[in-house]
């Protein structure tokens, strides 16, 4: 604040223009994601992959990066090459998901801490 005081009145415009440009840009790039999953139920009869469709649906907040990814690929490799169950499968794949969701709840809180 004491620099901007400092600065001649064309050069304060110019830093607020500047700010607004930020502003603006950061709300169009960021959207807001939920905080709590959405509520897409369980069909009765779910591909694996469906499931992991839904899932990332239900939980958009989730960074599916390479940790997430990893694991629900393995997890589809037991179903499709070993003949592990889809049933069982995806609830595996649901846990996985609730156990991202918890950890990312858990970041958030120790963020707003600091």
């Amino acid at each position: 604040m004491l620099l901007y005081r400092g600065l001649d009145a064309e050069a304060q415009q110019s830093l607020s223009d500047f700010a607004r440009f930020l502003e603006a840009n950061q709300r169009t790039t960021k959207p807001e994601l939920p905080s709590e999953p959405l509520t897409i139920p369980r069909p009765e009869k779910e591909s694996v992959v469906g499931a992991l469709k839904r899932l990332r649906q239900t939980y958009p907040m989730l960074d599916t990066g390479r940790t997430l990814l990893d694991q629900a690929s393995s997890l589809m490799t037991q179903h499709l090459v070993h003949g592990r169950a889809a049933l069982e499968v995806i609830d595996e794949l649901e846990g996985l998901f609730v156990e991202h969701y918890e950890r990312w709840g858990e970041i958030r809180r120790n963020e707003r801490r600091s």
